[in-house]
């Protein structure tokens, strides 16, 4: 069987900014026939993640993420159908998804790689098993319950960096869900500001390229900040903790702003920074979603019945067509989406 997929083409260097030409689309084949255990599926979304510039390179700096090799197809969230299945646990029109799916038109799959999902769960919107109901929303949620110990009615205030992006724009949704009586987001545009405060129901948000951050955070946050989602790092991060409260939690989810330079992750503070941390005791552990496994199915049943009853908003930048997967994955990591950057392989 003929299909399309997606491979690396050229790495961008430890130091380099992605560009779509990092990636190829081309022709390949799968086998006709499907052995025992292994699913056949029709692609019909994938998603476009920051993770992934650590795929880029050959090493990825990190012990649980593989690095994508040249030539070879590309692999990250995806969503599709099945078409044909030798597995027990699935059958010719099921919606799987899976964290490995490579970026092609159609695969076989070992069965033991799928989760079956219910359209319903999230009003049809499949995609959102990719985002609010996906791995992304579980990093909100899980980052939020774990490691932000935000507590219902102790008036904490939150702030969230990175807060129009995939993560952040729930991770602010969720704390005040979760309890927080001030949430308030850093963005870069005035555009993603108006859209955290107008429609996900931010307090406030900061275009960080305007004015003097360290300055509205003290005028936003009068009681100081007390969680601090972190998805960024950098100057950014700087700032908030340096108006941080004793005892205060950062949930170090995202480092983005040194995903293009050759640092360890998660990177070191200055030592200024260092300083504050330490004298007020504020946590900053590293945190990974798949830790926490046994709690992702009660957790994606959470975000659907939020999701369903209007409480969390979602956001999706959808491209259409795997060729323009680069592109997407370009325009993600220059900032230019609001929300959970997605790509329509087929419909």
């Amino acid at each position: 069987m003929i299909i399309q997929r997606v491979v690396l083409n050229s790495r961008p260097g430890k130091n380099g900014v992605p560009v779509a030409e990092n990636f190829r689309l081309e022709q390949s084949t799968i086998p006709d026939t499907v052995q025992e255990g292994q699913v056949r599926v029709r692609t019909l979304y994938l998603s476009v993640d920051p993770y992934m510039r650590c795929r880029m390179n050959e090493d990825t700096g990190s012990d649980y993420l593989l690095p994508w090799q040249l030539s070879e197809v590309a692999d990250g969230g995806g969503v599709g159908v099945v078409e044909e299945s030798k597995h027990n646990n699935f059958a010719k029109g099921d919606f799987v998804t899976s964290f490995n799916w490579p970026w092609q038109t159609v695969a076989i799959l070992d069965g033991s790689w799928l989760q079956k999902v219910a359209p319903q769960l999230v009003d049809g919107r499949l995609s959102y098993f990719l985002g609010a109901a996906g791995l992304t929303g579980l990093t909100a949620l899980l980052g939020v319950r774990e490691k932000g110990h935000v507590a219902a009615g102790a008036n904490q205030t939150m702030v969230v960096s990175g807060a129009a992006g995939a993560c952040g724009s729930l991770a602010g949704q969720i704390g005040r869900l979760e309890g927080c009586s001030r949430v308030v987001g850093i963005a870069g545009t005035d555009e993603k500001c108006s859209i955290l405060v107008s429609e996900m129901g931010f307090d406030a948000a900061i275009n960080y390229k305007k004015g003097n951050v360290a300055q509205q955070l003290r005028e936003l946050c009068p009681g100081g900040v007390d969680v601090y989602f972190d998805n960024v790092g950098g100057d950014i991060s700087d700032t908030v903790i340096s108006q941080m409260n004793q005892n205060s939690h950062i949930i170090l989810c995202g480092q983005i702003s040194q995903y293009n330079k050759d640092v360890p992750y998660p990177p070191p503070l200055p030592p200024d920074t260092e300083k504050i941390q330490k004298e007020k005791n504020i946590t900053r552990e590293r945190f990974l979603v798949l830790n926490y496994m046994d709690k992702q199915e009660a957790s994606v049943l959470q975000l659907c019945q939020w999701i369903q009853e209007g409480k969390l908003k979602v956001r999706e930048t959808v491209v259409e067509g795997l060729a323009n997967i680069g592109a997407a994955f370009q325009s993600m990591m220059n900032g230019g989406n609001i929300g959970k950057q997605i790509v329509a392989v087929s419909k």
